[in-house]
């Protein structure tokens, strides 16, 4: 059996964010189910890179500078507010020309839930604790939103980007959801040597 960083970093994420959905589940109106997730290499753009950037996006994130530093993103597409805020609050929020700021408020509160699970996942992984902190909230494009990131991390560096998809689902509505985590490369090589390695 080969040790294989990517496959453990996935399973890690998977497992995380499957118990903190079945959590969503039981005290929202929505169906939530964590559709996969990959590991790659890059910066914070190429994080970014991956969504549809098809509408402008939303960005909640924080980041933990003792961490190395660790981050966390979730991305959001304004137009699928309304299934995102009927999965979650059980209340319509119609989007319209601009995010409101109890959209604001609704879309915080659901990044900080579902980031600080994938966060922690890797935290205890680590054998590491954090103390919380409050996410940071952005909205734009893709040079908007690296450039909002590249105040709090270094938008050279290259990190292992780990990127899972949430689906979400009311009555007939769905949405899809991005949790990004950007793992430091010395984190990644710690996390390999406490974890037994991933099957093949």
């Amino acid at each position: 059996m080969t040790s294989n960083p990517n496959a453990t970093l996935e399973s890690l994420v998977i497992q995380s964010l499957a118990k903190c959905l079945q959590r969503l589940e039981r005290v929202s109106a929505g169906t939530w189910q964590v559709a996969g997730a990959k590991v790659t290499t890059g910066t914070v753009g190429d994080a970014l890179g991956g969504h549809n950037f098809k509408n402008p996006a939303v960005a909640v994130y924080f980041n933990l500078k003792g961490i190395s530093p660790l981050t966390a993103i979730m991305l959001f597409d304004p137009a699928d507010m309304e299934c995102i805020s009927k999965c979650f609050t059980g209340h319509s929020f119609p989007h319209g020309s601009a995010t409101t700021m109890a959209e604001e408020v609704m879309l915080t509160e659901l990044g900080n839930i579902v980031m600080n699970s994938l966060i922690n996942g890797l935290l205890n992984a680590l054998r590491r604790q954090s103390i919380p902190t409050i996410p940071g909230f952005a909205e734009g494009g893709l040079a908007e939103l690296t450039a909002e990131l590249g105040k709090t991390v270094n938008v050279k560096q290259e990190f292992r980007i780990i990127t899972a998809n949430l689906n979400l689902k009311w009555d007939a509505a769905t949405a899809k959801v991005e949790a990004i985590a950007l793992v430091p490369e010395e984190l990644t090589m710690e996390l390999e040597l406490l974890q037994p390695p991933a099957a093949q």
